[in-house]
């Protein structure tokens, strides 16, 4: 970078620190430019703009400490051994009263096809990647990105949130890792209520693939923020790799927020929308979730060697964009009405991305009428 761009960038940022209050101008510095969340903070910023304040429905001012049962992993190479049954069972329960549980991989062998040094690999990746002067980011800008396997940007959907979310992303195609794994839980459940999937049928309920790095920096009043607002993911099932942070909060029907704290060797799975319409869970119907922005003051003076900067990997899957989703037959069957009706998923898809995060609003749009 020459001095010229070192000029112009310093000026552009410390003309930003003077007019963060102003929503215009921060979102064309933070989105539009592709600045980013982390430019706020390299500019020095000490204080939380108001546009990224979000109201008090939607904080979790302080956090009770509480954890929820999906701390305790499933171990997910024994389903095809002689503990199908009990490892079956916890699969299909955690999915039911929660939609989060959290299984154990291996390093040396990827019993079901994720391997997590490969994902350690993509979180190292992901801070190269944030690390980079925001001219060579901006390059990936979801609107003008080259590549139609990389997207950049900051928050959902920036333009039409109230608040604005605390963090910054970059999306990939993800075209080549197995998805044996996703595969064999989703075929657990479904064999609970009597179905059995051809391939075909399984790669097109799972044909979608994507992976997502989020980045999430330190924040100097946490509190007034959020990473990612409450929510449920639109496909099948998301499999998350956190970081040592931690920061993935849930909340069940009737209960408080809990957090998932970070396991180290471990993925966190979770149901997402395609799958519940499809099976009805009934529980996991109003569960949500939602992430916290890491604390900078926590940091402050202290002799962590690590790095401080919230990041973490999930894989989305979900069914092709010309699959038609709704209750499986056998589900009317044991329940007596469809609670859903059959809609296209691009059309499900595109609903789901013209609107900001508000919890389980996303599946209204397949509700029987």
């Amino acid at each position: 970078m020459g001095p010229l761009n070192i000029h112009f960038q310093k000026k552009n940022i410390e003309t930003m620190a003077a007019n963060y209050e102003d929503r215009d101008t921060l979102f064309n510095f933070v989105v539009k430019e592709g600045n980013g969340v982390k430019g706020l903070i390299d500019s020095g910023m000490s204080c939380v703009p108001q546009p990224f304040v979000q109201p008090l429905s939607e904080r979790i001012a302080t956090p009770n400490g509480q954890t929820c049962e999906a701390v305790q992993p499933i171990d997910l190479s024994q389903i095809d051994g002689p503990c199908h049954t009990e490892v079956a069972k916890q699969i299909v329960e955690a999915a039911e009263t929660l939609g989060f549980f959290q299984i154990k991989c291996k390093w040396q062998v990827v019993n079901h096809g994720v391997s997590v040094e490969l994902l350690e690999l993509l979180k190292m990746s992901a801070h190269e990647f944030f690390e980079q002067p925001p001219e060579n980011k901006a390059v990936y800008l979801k609107e003008v990105s080259p590549s139609k396997l990389v997207k950049y940007g900051t928050s959902f959907v920036p333009e039409k949130e109230k608040a604005i979310e605390w963090k910054d992303y970059v999306a990939l195609d993800f075209l080549k890792s197995s998805m044996a794994m996703v595969k064999r839980i989703v075929e657990v459940l479904m064999e609970d209520v009597g179905v059995i999937l051809e391939e075909e049928r399984m790669n097109s309920l799972v044909g979608t693939k994507m992976v997502n790095m989020n980045y999430y920096p330190t924040c100097p009043s946490p509190e007034l923020t959020i990473g990612v607002g409450r929510h449920s993911d639109m496909g099948m099932l998301t499999v998350l790799l956190q970081d040592s942070i931690g920061g993935l909060y849930v909340k069940p029907d009737n209960g408080d927020w809990a957090e998932i704290p970070p396991l180290n060797g471990a993925l966190v799975i979770n149901v997402g929308d395609t799958l519940q319409i499809r099976l009805y869970l009934e529980y996991f119907s109003k569960a949500l979730y939602k992430i916290l922005s890491t604390d900078s003051k926590q940091w402050e003076g202290s002799n962590h060697k690590h790095r401080i900067e919230r990041l973490s990997v999930p894989i989305f899957t979900a069914p092709t964009p010309s699959e038609k989703i709704g209750p499986l037959p056998e589900v009317v069957e044991r329940d007596g009405v469809a609670r859903y009706k059959e809609v296209l998923f691009q059309d499900y898809m595109n609903n789901f991305f013209s609107q900001p995060h508000d919890g389980k609003k996303s599946l209204d749009f397949a509700r029987a009428d």
